[in-house]
C-alpha cells in the first residue's frame, strides 16, 4: 500500500525517509530515523516496532542488513511485512515478504533503499532509485524528487492519499534541541507529493538556518533600507507593547549564525532589537544572523512585507 525511500547523504551524514501511500497518515506509521544511527521504513502490513527496534539494534553497531535480518527472523508475520533500512555507514537493506500484495519489491544502491507494495509495477521503484541517484542537492529535496518519480511511473495502484518526509541531523531540529531537521507530513490530500514539496519550500525558509557564506553585511545603505522598511511596519526602537517585550526578553545570541561585525552608525542596538522582534513575529527566528549581518532570505521577506 506504500512506496518509500530510505537514504543517507554521504556528504553530510543526514539520514532520512520519504513515503507516499493510498493510506491515511503514512508518516505516522512508516518512517523512523535517528541522527548518527540510521533510518527505517516499515510498511505493507506494517510492524511499527521495526522502527524503534531497528534503531536500537543499529545503535549497537549492527549493519543495516544484519538488523533487517534480525527484525524479520523474529517476526511471525514476516510474510506480510516490507521494510527498508540504511545504517550510519550508508549500508542499505530492503525486505519484501512473499505475502505482500503485488506488485511488491525493492531496490538498493550505496546509501539508499527503495521499496513498495501494491504498485503498478517494478518501474515505480526503478524510477525512484534512478532519480535519487541522479539528483543533486540536499537530502530532503532528493527524497521528494524520488517520490515524485515513483508517482509519475505509476505509484500506488489504488491511488493517492498521504506523503511524509523525515530527515535527521545532529542538532538540526528547531532551536538545535533535537535531530528532527525536516519532519513534514501530508496526512490526507488528493495529490500529496506536490503538497509535500510545497511544505518543504516553506520549511526551508522558516526552519533552516542560513549558511555563514550567504549572509549579507549591514552597511550604511542596508541600514537605511532596514530602518525604512521596519518603520513602515511599525517596528521601531522602543516599541513597548507586550508582545515585543516578551520576544526581546527571550531572544538571545545562542542561535545566531555568524560572527558579529561592527555595525554602521545608523544601525543601533535598538534597531537590531526591532529587526529581531519582527523576525520572530514572522516565524523567521531560525534565520537570525549575528549583529551586523542579515540573511538575504529574511531581507526578501521584509521587502515583501513592506511593499516590495
Amino acid at each position: 500500500m506504500t512506496f518509500s525511500i530510505v537514504a543517507r547523504d554521504a556528504s553530510t551524514g543526514d539520514l532520512g525517509v520519504a513515503v507516499a501511500s493510498k493510506f491515511l497518515a503514512a508518516g505516522a506509521v512508516v518512517p523512523s530515523a535517528r541522527a548518527g544511527v540510521g533510518a527505517v521504513a516499515t510498511q505493507a502490513t506494517a510492524n511499527v516496532a521495526y522502527g524503534p527496534d531497528g534503531l536500537g539494534l543499529l545503535a549497537t553497531g549492527l549493519t543495516a542488513p544484519d538488523v533487517l535480518e534480525r527484525l524479520v527472523a523474529a517476526d511471525p508475520e514476516r510474510a506480510t511485512r516490507q521494510a527498508g533500512v540504511v545504517d550510519d555507514a550508508g549500508a542499505p537493506a530492503t525486505y519484501t515478504g512473499e505475502g505482500c500484495l503485488a506488485w511488491a519489491g525493492g531496490r538498493t544502491a550505496a546509501g539508499v533503499a527503495v521499496q513498495g507494495n501494491i504498485l503498478t509495477g517494478p518501474e515505480v521503484v526503478d524510477a525512484m532509485l534512478e532519480t535519487y541517484l541522479a539528483t543533486a542537492g540536499a537530502l530532503p529535496d532528493r527524497l521528494i524528487a524520488a517520490l515524485a518519480a515513483g508517482d509519475a511511473a505509476g505509484g500506488d495502484r489504488r491511488g493517492r492519499q498521504s506523503a511524509a518526509l523525515l530527515v535527521v541531523r545532529a542538532g538540526g531540529g528547531y532551536g538545535g534541541g533535537n535531530d528532527r531537521w525536516m519532519d513534514l507530513r501530508v496526512d490526507d490530500h488528493a495529490d500529496p507529493i506536490p503538497e509535500l514539496a510545497r511544505l518543504r519550500v516553506i520549511a526551508h525558509l522558516l526552519m533552516e538556518r542560513p549558511e555563514v557564506a550567504d549572509l549579507a553585511p549591514i552597511d550604511d545603505d542596508m541600514a537605511a533600507e532596514l530602518r525604512r522598511r521596519l518603520s513602515s511596519l511599525g517596528w521601531t526602537p522602543g516599541r513597548s507593547d507586550e508582545t515585543a517585550r516578551v520576544i526581546r526578553a527571550a531572544a538571545g545570541d545562542a542561535n545566531r549564525v555568524g560572527t558579529p561585525r561592527p555595525a554602521p552608525a545608523g544601525w543601533t542596538v535598538g534597531w537590531d532589537d526591532a529587526l529581531t522582534t519582527w523576525m520572530q513575529i514572522a516565524n523567521l527566528e531560525e534565520r537570525m544572523a549575528a549583529t551586523g549581518w542579515i540573511d538575504p532570505l529574511v531581507l526578501a521577506e521584509l521587502r515583501d512585507a513592506s511593499g516590495g
